[in-house]
């Protein structure tokens, strides 16, 4: 039996009745939760434990994980980090900034560019050592006078920002905190269209911005079926519906009221932040891309949308964020492709663990069969353009949703070309037989996006 000590607000203290605890036990670290006043449910920090595969075998580990010290290796060293720093009253320090004045110059020399779509999210993270989701929304913050708006605290505000960046698994080959802090780039240029623009109120603002900066915060790097399957905690707490994007938003919770960055703001403004925060990050389920399209489809097409509502300003700011969350195609090549990487990788490295622990393998993991250009031409077609061309009609054929567009097109092209060089080469080796390691290597060389 698990006991959580209530005393202890962030990190619940753990004691065995046993020494010979299952595995299964390590689960059970990420039901403390915790309810505010505004009475939405929150995650505490933290609360993700690692999934450790030894969780899908029934038998007993005796002897293997008997003591508070050995379970506790079984969570990810980033979850330990933390809830050790807390247990010892340790109060968590803003990442540190190693860099010299050259490198700091060229960080702030890309975000007096940051509206720009050319944006090398990849280099403003190494000029920032690490730290481009924490500086781009301090700086964001700023421009938007979101600051003097909302009579935020500087430090505070900063702290909020080191937790949600350093609760994104940095082992995760596509869902960290550079994406993260590439959909908050994205969301910045869509908050800018005349057609949005206009009508936007500080908190919509600020909404953008942060579902953008925590919408795959805690990210495992697997997706939602695989902890269906697994019978991962979370799936059963959420019944299987939005798994993944209701964790999101409740940690994002959990960290604001950790922070009391929102403390001063009367009890009602926080509330409906919260419940606005959950819409936007729970709209990012692509579960839900077809709801989305034909809601605004049916709005482009009765040209009823009322950006002077409320309602409506939010519905656009679901699509927008749906948007920056997938624009990747729509970027320059050399970004797009490395991003297309990133996420197969990510792909690939969960089905190699479902064949390991012979689970079936989810669409589009297998490696031996589904390449990065099939897959990125098939998420292209069917994912991203009818998105982005809805946009496109949304904002009037600004140059943005024109050079986005452009982009997608020219991409998807390139994708084609090296499928078709893959089935050459593929239709080229089963006629020549069986090629020698260097023309293997070669061949994967040239092949590999």
């Amino acid at each position: 039996m698990i006991q959580f000590n209530s005393k202890c607000y962030r990190c619940g203290e753990i004691s065995f009745d046993s020494p010979d605890q299952n595995a299964k036990c390590v689960r059970m670290l990420g039901d403390a939760r915790v309810r505010g006043q505004t009475g939405v449910l929150s995650e505490r920090r933290g609360s993700y434990p690692f999934i450790d595969f030894r969780l899908l075998n029934n038998t007993t580990l005796s002897g293997e994980i008997g003591t508070k010290k050995k379970v506790k290796r079984l969570l990810s060293f980033q979850r330990y980090f933390h809830a050790s720093r807390l247990l010892r009253g340790i109060v968590p320090q803003a990442s540190l900034y190693l860099l010299d004045e050259d490198y700091l110059g060229q960080a702030r020399h890309m975000l007096s560019k940051v509206g720009m779509w050319d944006f090398d999210i990849f280099l403003f993270d190494r000029l920032t050592n690490g730290n481009s989701l924490v500086t781009l929304l301090c700086h964001l913050f700023n421009v938007h006078g979101l600051i003097h708006h909302f009579q935020l605290d500087m430090v505070t505000l900063h702290r909020f920002l080191v937790m949600v960046q350093e609760d994104y698994h940095s082992q995760n080959p596509y869902h960290n905190a550079v994406h993260a802090a590439d959909v908050t780039q994205a969301m910045h240029c869509y908050l800018r269209e005349p057609k949005l623009a206009n009508f936007l109120t500080p908190s919509d603002i600020m909404l953008g911005l942060l579902a953008a900066a925590a919408h795959d915060v805690d990210h495992p790097g697997v997706n939602q079926p695989f902890l269906i399957k697994t019978k991962h905690h979370l799936a059963s707490l959420y019944q299987n519906v939005s798994v993944l994007e209701n964790h999101h938003w409740r940690s994002t919770i959990g960290m604001l009221r950790e922070s009391r960055l929102l403390a001063h703001l009367p009890k009602e403004v926080t509330q409906d932040i919260e419940q606005q925060l959950g819409s936007l990050i729970l709209a990012t389920d692509i579960n839900r891309q077809n709801e989305f399209l034909i809601r605004l489809k049916s709005h482009l097409d009765n040209q009823d949308l009322r950006l002077e509502d409320a309602q409506d300003r939010h519905f656009m700011l679901q699509i927008a964020l749906k948007c920056a969350d997938i624009c990747n195609p729509c970027r320059l090549w050399d970004l797009s492709k490395q991003w297309s990487e990133r996420v197969c990788e990510e792909f690939y490295r969960q089905g190699d663990l479902e064949q390991k622990f012979e689970l079936e393998i989810s669409p589009l993991c297998n490696q031996q069969k589904d390449t990065v250009p099939s897959i990125q031409i098939g998420f292209m077609t069917y994912i991203v353009e009818p998105l982005f061309e809805r946009w496109a009609q949304f904002t009037g054929d600004t140059p943005l949703s024109e050079n986005m567009l452009n982009h997608l097109r020219r991409n998807k092209t390139k994708w084609r070309s090296l499928l078709h060089k893959q089935h050459s080469s593929s239709r080229s080796n089963d006629h020549s037989g069986q090629v020698t390691g260097s023309q293997e290597q070669t061949l994967n060389e040239e092949e590999t996006p």
